[in-house]
């Protein structure tokens, strides 16, 4: 078991929980452990991503090595509608417990890296990253944020304590900009960075004087960050998010962004379209 499956294995056993398989036993005893040849079929243009997933629903099931090759050969891949990946055989009945698991994952993780490409395409000549947010599916974190990576985008953050963000509520609370700054400030995590949400050009202001590296502008119109830009410190990085989406996103590629959050990515990501079919096989 490499480490991949190892990081894999407890969340799969949660997956497998929740399909609930254990209540019937006759169900499971009964059925047939004859050898199946197994296949994916692209229904639909996209790139590929969730294979480790889909190889460690198995892998759980007991049947290592299972889709190796096509991990090796088509993970993170651009794939036309009528590709066909050869996985190689199962037993029947491991098959079939582990298909809606599997094929579940891989589509998800599918959806989310072909989805991100298409924003990635447009930003990558004016060297704009597109980025990923914490909007993600609770249980599938890790699984999303690697498909943002595999579409050629780029994580956020993992957790709240990668990177301290100040929000709207911490501006609330602590009375304004400077004093939640401080209280980040104050947490004596030399090496964590501070990121300031700003809603206006006054707080811009405020960043600027308090020397804040990364900054994002929540919700600015194109023409405000055009403005914006023009006094960026060339320490800081300027971070753009909200009201961003395919038919938009070529007004926010201005000279001076270095990146673009869009939460859809993960939440927003149009379904592509992947069966698992499996055929009885002639293998001794």
């Amino acid at each position: 078991m490499n480490l991949t499956q190892i990081s894999l294995e407890k969340d799969i056993a949660h997956y497998f929980e929740e399909d609930d398989l254990p209540r019937n036993l006759f169900y499971l005893e009964r059925l047939p452990k004859d050898l199946v040849n197994c296949n994916l079929f692209i229904k639909s243009d996209l790139i590929l991503s969730g294979l480790p997933w889909f190889q460690g629903t198995f892998e759980y099931l007991g049947e290592a090595g299972f889709a190796e090759k096509a991990i090796e050969d088509f993970e993170g891949k651009f794939l036309e509608k009528g590709a066909v990946i050869p996985l190689g055989h199962l037993p029947f009945s491991k098959a079939l417990t582990g298909e809606r698991i599997a094929l579940n994952l891989l589509q998800r993780a599918s959806n989310i890296s072909t989805f991100t490409h298409k924003f990635v395409e447009k930003a990558q000549k004016y060297n704009i990253k597109i980025l990923d947010t914490r909007k993600t599916t609770p249980g599938l974190r890790s699984l999303e944020k690697y498909a943002v990576r595999l579409g050629g985008g780029f994580n956020h953050r993992l957790g709240q304590t990668d990177m301290w963000m100040v929000k709207d509520n911490h501006k609330a609370f602590f009375g304004g900009v400077s004093e939640a700054v401080n209280f980040f400030k104050d947490m004596g995590a030399f090496y964590t960075p501070i990121e300031l949400e700003v809603h206006n050009e006054k707080e811009f202001e405020m960043a600027k004087a308090s020397n804040i590296k990364h900054v994002m502008l929540d919700n600015f119109s194109p023409e405000r960050i055009r403005e914006i830009v023009k006094s960026k410190p060339t320490s800081m990085t300027i971070e753009v998010s909200g009201g961003v989406n395919l038919d938009t996103i070529e007004s926010y590629l201005i000279p001076g962004v270095d990146a673009i959050s869009i939460g859809a990515l993960t939440y927003g990501a149009p379904a592509v379209d992947i069966s698992f079919k499996f055929q009885r096989s002639h293998k001794a």
